[in-house]
């Protein structure tokens, strides 16, 4: 249960070492600093359009473009043929596989995107894991930290898990839906295929292929 192979495709991302040593999926947050840390090799392969600023601990893959007002601090590192909008916010610790696109306003930090992951318009992704084409339809955000400031726990049912973490968004699962203007609270596990209604506050666990409808589960 909870484990990284149950949410995620790691024939979809280059960066599956992240998650070799992980009992439970959300453990691979804890290891992004350090990986970046130790393999990135910063480059520019893709294309800059007007003057987004890129920090000088980035690397982007070919086919990739920058569009003008982006701003990417680093470390991150973003694949190939992804698609970065004006006014994108990468934070630090950012990682990036191909195809994805992360949209206008949206805001990244310490997170993992999939192959074809696809965060459009005005989210916010906090201490996240997003498979292979997830999708966060408009406004969703992802919150990573309690109104209290205590550590996260999962929760499933009477099941709870201490993650040992005070910061900690969501796990979105392979091709998982989030509609418009959701709020993800934070320990959140969505399955695979599974879909999240607009508007919603919602915290829990997600089985595969499941809906959730209303506000907690």
């Amino acid at each position: 249960m909870f484990k990284p192979e149950d949410y995620l495709d790691f024939t979809q991302t280059e960066h599956s070492a992240l998650f070799a040593d992980a009992e439970y999926v959300w453990d691979a947050l804890r290891q992004i600093p350090l990986y970046l840390q130790s393999r990135l090799q910063p480059a520019m392969l893709g294309r800059v359009s007007g003057q987004p600023f890129i920090g000088d601990r980035v690397f982007i893959g070919e086919g990739t473009v920058i569009e003008p007002g982006a701003y990417i601090a680093g470390p991150a590192w973003i694949g190939r043929n992804c698609h970065v909008r004006h006014g994108a916010y990468l934070r630090e610790n950012v990682i990036v596989s191909d195809g994805c696109v992360l949209g206008n306003s949206c805001e990244f930090k310490n997170c993992v995107l999939f192959n074809e992951a696809q965060v459009p318009h005005f989210s916010y992704v906090g201490d996240s894991i997003l498979g292979h084409r997830a999708h966060l339809g408009a406004g969703v955000i992802l919150s990573n930290l309690r109104l209290d400031r205590r550590e996260i726990v999962v929760r499933q049912g009477e099941r709870r898990i201490a993650t040992g973490l005070r910061k900690f968004g969501a796990i979105v699962g392979d091709e998982a839906e989030v509609g418009c203007n959701a709020v993800i609270n934070p320990g959140s596990l969505l399955g695979r295929r599974s879909a999240v209604y607009p508007a919603l506050s919602w915290h829990g666990v997600l089985a595969a292929d499941g809906v959730a409808s209303g506000a907690t589960v």
